[in-house]
């Protein structure tokens, strides 16, 4: 039997299509684990290595490994050497040792798409991850043995200068290997069929909205606040695209405002929020903490601490504070974390976090950055409290108090979320709650003055203009014409006051606003 993918084959790395062990390299970048693994002396030959594949695991994909690894159960041992960074190593292993468990109040539901039959939602146990029914340890008739190898970048020196910690743990386990189970797997192997199906990937039913996906936009006081109502417009408007690496939902330019950018990381209930989400307080804590380190893993392509504050060979933080310590009113405080020459023409991954540019403004210390590209679901809230480590460090270097600390505003140029985890991405929009906030454009007084109808347009009990008419409609235009309110309730509020007002007006009866 040779391995044959069902899905990713395009980013696999195939060695031996009759080897029996798969490597999960998680978040580190394949072609460097291939190349821990020649160092460690590992046979990778494709006409003799026990190898079959080499593949990332991020977390998203693992429905379609699942898939992949029940049409070719020649694939008996998964060795996973990589980043663990969003724990997608817990939730393989969680899979084929503790199973699924349902999902209480669900707010969303698969299909199987050629039975069009309901498919119930459910945990992995032990973990956050969700993920359809349709594939549980039960339907493989031998589960793959998976063992932990490490960090690929592992550097404690161990005897001789080039003999690392990862390195000893492969050669253990392939000096093992050899002796003692190698013939054995492919005797195994040997009598082993591939089954006639596998469960499809599931359909996640929802519908679409039309919109302009260039003009949304989110304003909030709080960054969880913000968090759920960017998913929500990404779950109710996003268009589907397609993408090399698959189809997205989609919405471009879509700005983020958050006005009190505060980690509550440390308030009462705020974990229990998080874990309600499916997001992991430690893992957004450590995000916190490690954003602004400046070394590079020698797994990663780039990270926003590097760039920040060694990739251009110089420190943007502490320029950046300069800056604004020398001038409060400096405008020039503006760093671009895209490297033009590397980042446009050069192979390997991009910064997704492109630039960032502060700004004293009204007493406040104001952070704006741009992003080429969001994963609105894994990764914006990530990004954003490490927006908020940044702020706090260049405040800090600026002699600017804590309380000095202003708005963030993220612009995403493209923001998307995959279909595949719309079901996480409906759980997380049903948290949304509606409330009730004052349109920061001010508020209208609506009283009948004769035979018209006045408006007042004000702001802290101050008249900035006047409307007067007999057609709520002609008031209606005048006032939009002025752009006078931001807020959609609020809109559809003087609606009604304003039909209600020319009704009464008609009727030559009394009117009274809301």
């Amino acid at each position: 039997m040779k391995f044959e993918p069902l899905y990713f084959g395009d980013r696999l790395t195939v060695i031996n299509p009759q080897g029996t062990i798969g490597v999960v390299t998680l978040w580190s970048r394949v072609d460097y684990v291939i190349e821990r693994f020649r160092q460690a002396g590992v046979d990778l030959n494709p006409a003799t290595s026990p190898i079959a594949v080499f593949g990332n695991l991020y977390g998203n994909g693992l429905r379609e490994m699942l898939r992949n690894l029940l049409y070719n159960p020649q694939i008996q041992v998964l060795l996973v050497c990589g980043n663990n960074r969003s724990g997608s190593y817990e939730d393989l292993t969680n899979f084929f040792d503790q199973g699924l468990e349902p999902i209480e109040e669900s707010l969303i539901s698969y299909k199987r798409p050629e039975l069009g039959e309901d498919v119930p939602p459910c945990r992995i146990r032990g973990s956050k991850r969700i993920i359809d029914a349709m594939v549980q340890p039960e339907l493989f008739g031998k589960k793959p043995r998976i063992e932990w190898l490490g960090d690929p970048t592992e550097t404690i020196i161990l005897g001789k200068a080039d003999d690392t910690i990862i390195l000893t743990q492969i050669r253990v386990f392939f000096a093992n290997f050899e002796n003692l189970e190698r013939c054995e797997l492919e005797q195994s192997a040997a009598n082993m069929k591939r089954p006639d199906s596998v469960p499809p990937l599931p359909q996640v039913e929802t519908l679409y909205f039309p919109s302009n996906p260039r003009a949304h936009q989110v304003v909030q006081e709080k960054p969880l606040d913000a968090y759920l109502d960017l998913v929500f417009l990404l779950t109710r408007f996003g268009r589907r695209v397609t993408l090399k690496k698959g189809d997205r939902l989609e919405l471009q330019n879509v700005k983020v405002v958050v006005e009190k950018p505060i980690s509550e990381l440390l308030a009462p209930g705020f974990h229990a929020q998080l874990l309600a989400l499916n997001i992991d307080p430690g893992k957004l804590g450590k995000y916190y903490m490690d954003f602004l380190e400046g070394d590079l893993r020698r797994d990663e392509s780039y990270n926003y601490g590097h760039r920040l504050r060694k990739h251009f060979k110089i420190d943007a933080v502490k320029e950046l504070a300069s800056r604004l310590k020398a001038d409060p009113e400096d405008r020039k405080s503006y760093f671009a974390l895209w490297d033009s020459r590397q980042d446009l023409t050069g192979e390997g991954s991009r910064p997704c976090f492109v630039s960032v540019f502060f700004r004293k403004f009204e007493e406040k210390l104001t952070l704006t950055a741009t992003f080429r590209t969001h994963n609105a679901l894994d990764a914006w809230l990530l990004n954003l409290y490490g927006l908020m480590a940044l702020q706090a460090e260049v405040a800090k270097e600026a002699g600017l108090p804590p309380e000095a600390k202003g708005a963030i505003t993220v612009i995403s140029h493209s923001i998307s979320v995959d279909p595949k985890e719309l079901d996480r991405a409906l759980m997380v929009a049903g948290k949304r709650k509606w409330k009730m906030r004052l349109d920061p454009m001010g508020y209208f007084r609506v009283t009948l003055d004769g035979k018209e109808i006045l408006v007042e347009h004000r702001f802290e009990d101050v008249t900035l203009k006047e409307y007067r008419g007999k057609k709520a409609a002609r008031l209606q235009h005048e006032i939009a014409r002025d752009a006078a309110l931001s807020d959609i309730n609020h809109a559809i509020y003087l609606g009604r006051q304003l039909a209600k007002a020319e009704m009464a007006l008609k009727e030559r009866k009394e009117f009274v606003q809301d």
